[in-house]
C-alpha cells in the first residue's frame, strides 16, 4: 500500500528490520527539550499524512527508551485518524527518576499502519453466553 507524505525532514519513517512491524518516528525540533521526571511534552516530528479510510496509524512508544530512561507516551497508544492531515506530533512523559533531553532526529516513537471496521449497534436486551461470562480483572488465576 503506497501512503502519501509530506516530510519537513530527511528521515521518513522507516522500518529497521524486516519483521518490524513499527516504523521508528524522529523529533524535528530547533532546539533539544528537557523531559524532567513527571513532565510531559509535544514533540513535533515534521510528518503529515494522507491515510486511506479504513485504516489508522498507532503511535506506541519505544521499548527501549521506556526501559532505559523511562519515556513513554501519556495516552499509552496514540490513534492517527484517515481524515487528519494535520503534523504528528508525540505526546512524551518522562516517568523515569533522571532528566532526558529529546535531540532533533532522534527516534522518539514507532507508528503502526492498521486497518479498522466500523461497527452499527445493535440493541438488544441479551447477550450470547460464554464459558468467561462476566469474570474479569483475574478471574482466572494467576
Amino acid at each position: 500500500m503506497k501512503v502519501k507524505i509530506i516530510c519537513k525532514s530527511g528521515d521518513l519513517p522507516a522500518y529497521e528490520t524486516e519483521g518490524s512491524a513499527g516504523m521508528d518516528l524522529r523529533a524535528l525540533i530547533d532546539e533539544p527539550v528537557v523531559l524532567k521526571p513527571g513532565e510531559r511534552a509535544l514533540v513535533p516530528t515534521g510528518l503529515f499524512i494522507e491515510l486511506p479510510q479504513g485504516y489508522e496509524a498507532q503511535i506506541r512508544a519505544r521499548s527501549g527508551l521506556a526501559v532505559k530512561h523511562g519515556i513513554g507516551l501519556t495516552n499509552g497508544v496514540g490513534t492517527i485518524d484517515s481524515d487528519y492531515r494535520g503534523e504528528i506530533k508525540i505526546s512524551l512523559i518522562n516517568m523515569g527518576q533522571e532528566d532526558f533531553t529529546v535531540n532533533s532526529g532522534e527516534r522518539i516513537a514507532q507508528m503502526v499502519i492498521a486497518k479498522y471496521e466500523r461497527i452499527e449497534w445493535e440493541r438488544t436486551d441479551k447477550l450470547e453466553d460464554t464459558e468467561r461470562a462476566g469474570g474479569g480483572f483475574g478471574h482466572t488465576g494467576v
